[in-house]
């Protein structure tokens, strides 16, 4: 009754001042939301994995192994039970509830995230907690934005909201938190939910700020400019972190497209034998080492290497314990990040490359922290493929002015290098793998853009061919379907297409329909290539082949329709 309420009042105050008061919602429960699981994760950490590092190893080992496994179990028993959007990063999973559902995201994907996600990473587990952080804050917001009385059609930007707001209380980073979402979640730095991003993300920081305190997630010793020899080093450095990534995201999603076959084991117990195998390699090095960088969000070793006090040799074993048992956990299902594995992964490579050559020149202290935080940034970039949120989260997590240049320089590098190798950052790569084409999700910008898309964009995929001019086939076939034109494909060739009226005339008058000649083209053509073919084809009609040319194997095909109705729908995007 009370929310009834105060529903109806926030549905009187007029249209701006009802946005303003909406956004400032969101910043605030996203901030809360984030606040509240950095501190689950942190309590159940400390009080798990921390606390037994402290006693013998034997004690270590068997507390350790059933901390993993039980919270990994109860994790996985969640996902399986009542929310599977809720495994992996979440980020992915915002981008296509931003595009393809409007915004909406139901309420469960929250509390089964917030549960599976603290238990999963503050139990150990090798993820990270960023990108759940965003799938939280985006779904409480989307959550609100519904119990306010928003429709579902108009609730992206309570998304986008509310996914700039967790990103900066996970962080302590509003401005990358800003430009994270409009590079990679709305894919347009000038997008005209600007506003309402700018505001929440200040409000998730500065709920951060008023609860946690606002320090950096990263203090360094040395705030000193880094020499000349530091910034000939920073291409190589920020090639390798962005190979290191590259690796990562080619290892861990061939994982997961292998996990997303039928196997006879339940979905739960392949997250917890991720994380078991994580437990392995991180206990070994733990034994070996003392350093617990291989469990959960390993910060506190990567914020030794980030102050020059980690032996660089030590830094490339955590590199390289961290990549597989991250692989291990996000491949086989489990609930949690990439953000702060990538971050490790590249602090760990510029520490190991700095320390190697430190041997040979003379590098100083700020040299060294330079180029493991250019490994970060450079690591990040290249998996996520975001370079100006790569320069500043790495920035405001250190607070270090010092550093930029040596950032930019990494960030040019890593773009160019992971362009190279990989076709798609890894979160477009997830959604490609769940069978959501980025090129049929996205909207394009502009009307250059438009017509650059491929014909795979709107083609229609499933056409109903005719395999023969037996008259009683042909009856059956205009009685079920009421398209104007038809494919025919006989004996595995394409003859051309029939029209729906000289048929039924053919037919009548009881000989075969006359078969016109169909323009064809690629699913990669250009809608601007295509629209010529459509003028020039006789039938209106231009079919999709597996192969250029006549002789390949009919995918789909396109209209004149199909052109006009995408069209209305980009027009009503630009409108939003």
């Amino acid at each position: 009754m009370i929310i009834g309420s105060a529903t109806r009042s926030f549905q009187k105050l007029p249209p701006q001042a009802r946005a303003i008061t909406a956004t400032v919602i969101f910043g605030l429960g996203a901030g809360l939301v984030a606040v509240a699981f950095q501190l689950a994760i942190q309590e159940i950490f400390a009080h798990g994995i921390v606390a037994l590092s402290h006693g013998s190893k034997l004690h270590f080992l068997i507390g350790s192994f059933l901390i993993v496994a039980v919270t990994s179990a109860i994790s996985g028993w969640l996902l399986t039970m009542f929310c599977a959007d809720a495994a992996g990063s979440g980020i992915p999973q915002v981008k296509l509830a931003f595009w393809r559902d409007f915004g909406v995201i139901p309420w469960r994907v929250v509390w089964v995230k917030f549960i599976g996600g603290a238990l999963t990473v503050g139990g150990g587990s090798s993820l990270g907690r960023e990108g759940p952080t965003v799938q939280l804050a985006s779904g409480l917001a989307s959550t609100l934005s519904g119990a306010l009385g928003t429709p579902k059609h108009l609730r992206r930007a309570a998304a986008a909201s509310g996914a700039a707001a967790g990103l900066a209380a996970a962080f302590n980073t509003p401005i990358a938190a800003v430009t994270f979402v409009l590079e990679e979640i709305i894919g347009d730095l000038n997008s005209r939910m600007l506003g309402g991003i700018l505001l929440a993300s200040v409000l998730g920081a500065l709920v951060v700020h008023g609860l946690l305190g606002a320090q950096p997630a990263f203090e360094l010793q040395s705030p000193a400019p880094p020499h000349w020899i530091a910034y000939a080093l920073t291409p190589v450095v920020a090639a390798v972190a962005t190979l290191v990534g590259c690796w990562f995201q080619r290892l861990s999603l061939s994982l997961r497209r292998h996990n997303k076959r039928p196997s006879g084991l339940p979905a739960w117990t392949r997250i917890m034998l991720g994380a078991l195998g994580a437990w392995a390699i991180g206990a070994a090095v733990f034994v070996a080492t003392g350093h617990l960088g291989v469990f959960s969000l390993g910060y506190g070793d990567l914020s030794s290497a980030l102050n020059g006090d980690m032996i660089w040799y030590i830094a490339a074993l955590l590199l390289f314990a961290k990549l597989l048992a991250t692989v291990l956990c996000y491949g086989l299902g489990g609930c949690g990040g990439i953000f702060a594995p990538t971050l490790f992964f590249g602090g760990m490579a510029g520490t190991a490359i700095s320390g190697l050559f430190d041997l040979v020149l003379p590098l100083t202290l700020p040299d060294h922290i330079t180029l493991a935080v250019v490994g970060m940034c450079a690591c990040l970039g290249g998996v996520v493929r975001a370079p100006v949120t790569g320069i500043l989260i790495v920035f405001e997590m250190t607070h270090e002015f010092a550093l930029v240049p040596a950032l930019i320089i990494g960030a040019l590098v890593s773009q160019a290098v992971s362009r190279l190798v990989s076709k798609h950052n890894f979160y477009d790569e997830v959604l490609e793998q769940d069978g959501q084409h980025v090129t049929r999700i996205v909207p394009p910008r502009s009307l250059r853009t438009w017509m650059e898309l491929p014909v795979a964009r709107i083609a229609n995929f499933s056409p109903v061919v005719a395999t023969d001019l037996e008259a009683e086939t042909l009856r059956t076939m205009l009685a079920a379907h009421r398209h104007d034109r038809f494919p025919v494909v006989i004996d595995g060739m394409l003859q051309g297409v029939i029209e729906r009226r000289e048929t039924e005339t053919a037919l009548s008058a009881g000989h075969p329909p006359r078969i016109e000649t169909a323009g064809t083209c690629t699913a990669e053509t250009t809608l601007r290539d295509v629209q010529q073919l459509l003028v020039e084809a006789s039938g209106q009609l231009v079919l999709v082949m597996d192969q250029p040319g006549d002789s390949g194997r009919v995918i789909g095909l396109l209209t004149l329709h199909d052109i006009l109705r995408a069209e209305m729908l980009f027009a009503r995007e630009q409108e939003e």
